[in-house]
């Protein structure tokens, strides 16, 4: 049975904490995917019009010069280097967003003088 009674509503610095968390989950969630991404470039072999190369972390270091030549190596250090500052401040953000909701929660139940 649905109650008469509405809830309070939500303070803006409850708001604002929760919005800042989830701004940093979302870049940690991003960071995740370009790591992924790059495993997978990692592991997966390679090659173009029919050569296959062995997948990087599987093979030896010496490979030939054409398997060299056909890895993109920019997209793997691009992948690798955009995730950092995502990362970064992904983990800032989630950390001060943290902080802030409980402060606002503290607030919020903490007895007015």
């Amino acid at each position: 049975m649905p109650s008469n009674a509405t809830a309070a509503p939500e303070s803006p610095l409850l708001a604002r904490a929760r919005r800042t968390q989830a701004w940093g989950l979302g870049l940690l969630a991003v960071a995740g995917l370009l790591w992924a991404w790059f495993a997978v470039l990692l592991v997966t072999p390679y090659g173009e019009d029919g050569d296959e190369c062995p997948a990087l972390i599987a093979s030896e270091y010496a490979h030939a010069d054409d398997c060299v030549e056909a890895r993109d190596w920019p997209l793997l250090v691009a992948l690798l280097g955009g995730s950092v500052p995502c990362a970064a401040l992904g983990a800032g953000l989630s950390a001060s967003g943290g902080a802030q909701r409980r402060l606002a929660e503290h607030l919020d139940t903490a007895p007015r003088a």
